[in-house]
């Protein structure tokens, strides 16, 4: 714990224990996995040094959560909080504060730089608290994404699609060959995802793209994990797709999705997305987010997505702070490419 800032006297300290870190993430309104301990894990497992610190006030009360990624390259050293900084009911109303204090902690060199990418959690006094401290904002064009609107109902979601995308479906769920399991136990899961891992793989060379994303290190934190959705589509013995979702208290999100060849022909991609819709409305939540959108890069995907999702909303923007401006500015050109 540090000392309290003779700024704000607030104190930050580090929270090691992992339930006390991740009760104190899912008792907040906007928790997601991207703040819980299990990303801060797989981060870990790809070379970040990961911090947990919680803000506090001069009652000890709790005003913020930050789940901080510290990577160094040279004399260069990046800070990135992800999912955050999730600001309690009380820490609403200090954002200013919180972040004055995070910054303080951090103790930014002349070359570092912080990024902070709320991933649909901000908050107006997270935000606020950027901005009065000096956060500039930075997006791109693929910081979007496609919701639905589940509260109207079901009905509602499937006469709003695009009668081909509602044709397709209809076939795909005549298919007798089709089965759609959404997985519960430790074992099964597990196996669901070593078969996305296949596909997903096959999928990068079949479509020539690639990302950083390491299936093996996020393995056994996916399938043990009840915040993570995982639904499973068989075309006879075989899985054809898997999918994984993540929710927070009132969001469904698709996450990703890997399936064969066959599930091109067979119409498992229109079944699995139906299954998640009817999963998440079943079980309250309010919006199903498409997991993001780039129609410049990935047409196909993105004509499948909006024959069943029509509203476009921005995902916010990348922040990044630095005390050297040439610093901010060079970063802010990469990030907005």
């Amino acid at each position: 714990m540090t000392g309290p800032n003779h700024e704000t006297g607030l104190r930050v300290a580090s929270i090691g224990d992992v339930p006390e870190w991740d009760a104190a993430v899912w008792a907040q309104a906007r928790g997601n996995i991207f703040c819980a301990a299990g990303w801060g894990t797989y981060k870990a497992r790809r070379g970040a040094a990961i911090a947990r610190l919680g803000i506090a006030d001069e009652d000890g009360d709790l005003l913020g959560l930050a789940q901080v990624q510290e990577r160094r390259r040279g004399p260069l050293r990046l800070v990135y909080v992800q999912g955050g900084p999730l600001l309690t009911d009380k820490g609403e109303q200090r954002g200013e504060a919180v972040m004055r204090a995070l910054l303080a902690h951090l103790a930014l060199g002349p070359l570092d730089l912080a990024v902070v990418d709320f991933a649909r959690a901000e908050s107006p006094g997270a935000v606020l608290g950027l901005l009065a401290t000096g956060f500039r904002p930075v997006t791109t064009a693929a910081r979007h994404t496609l919701e639905v609107d589940l509260t109207a109902g079901l009905d509602a979601v499937q006469a709003d699609a695009d009668p081909r995308w509602r044709k397709r479906l209809r076939r795909a769920r005549r298919n007798p060959a089709l089965a759609a399991r959404f997985l519960d136990d430790p074992v099964e899961r597990l196996a669901a995802f070593d078969a996305f891992a296949r596909m997903y793989a096959a999928l990068k060379v079949r479509k020539g793209f690639t990302n950083d994303f390491d299936a093996t290190a996020y393995r056994d934190l996916a399938a043990s994990d009840p915040r993570h959705v995982i639904l499973e589509i068989r075309d006879g013995d075989e899985p054809c797709l898997v999918s994984i979702a993540h929710v927070s208290r009132d969001r469904f999100t698709a996450f990703f999705t890997a399936a064969t060849e066959r599930a091109g022909l067979n119409g498992a991609a229109y079944l699995a997305v139906w299954c998640c819709l009817r999963r998440a409305a079943e079980a309250g939540y309010r919006v199903f987010d498409v997991g993001g959108i780039d129609p410049a890069a990935n047409r196909g995907v993105y004509d499948f997505k909006r024959r069943f999702a029509r509203q476009v909303v921005a995902c916010g923007p990348l922040w990044i702070y630095g005390r050297s401006r040439l610093v901010v500015a060079a970063a802010g050109g990469v990030l907005a490419w």
